[in-house]
């Protein structure tokens, strides 16, 4: 799943989906991107939520990790197989081994705009 990166959150971001969110409550290593088109509409995520990626926090396993391949974002769900990573689409599909390097940083909160906010 792709994603648009929107920027550090410390320096407040001007997001609907961010309005609730407190920039001071996370820690300045922080910041958010956006789910495309290309995550539809069911799961986990969906097309629109913003998510605040932690880039200091630490991987584990059954996190939710930003990937930076091809000149883009990818979000994937790690499974830990000793030291090294499984990365799985959080869709399903076809996942691929990384190690903590190649991860740009773990979803530490999921902000959804609200469906009567967004009429």
């Amino acid at each position: 799943m792709r994603l648009t990166y929107l920027g550090p959150l410390a320096m407040g971001l001007d997001h609907p989906a961010l309005e609730a969110v407190t920039c001071d409550d996370y820690s300045p290593n922080c910041f958010a991107v956006e789910a495309t088109s290309d995550a539809g509409v069911h799961g986990s995520v969906i097309e629109g939520d913003v998510l605040v990626v932690d880039e200091s926090r630490s991987l584990g396993h059954d996190d939710l990790v930003v990937v930076e391949m091809d000149d883009a974002l990818h979000l994937y769900k790690t499974f830990r197989i000793g030291p090294r990573f499984r990365l799985l689409p959080p869709g399903g599909g076809t996942g691929l081994m990384a190690t903590a390097r190649m991860v740009r940083g773990v979803v530490v909160h999921q902000a959804r705009l609200a469906l009567d906010e967004a009429l």
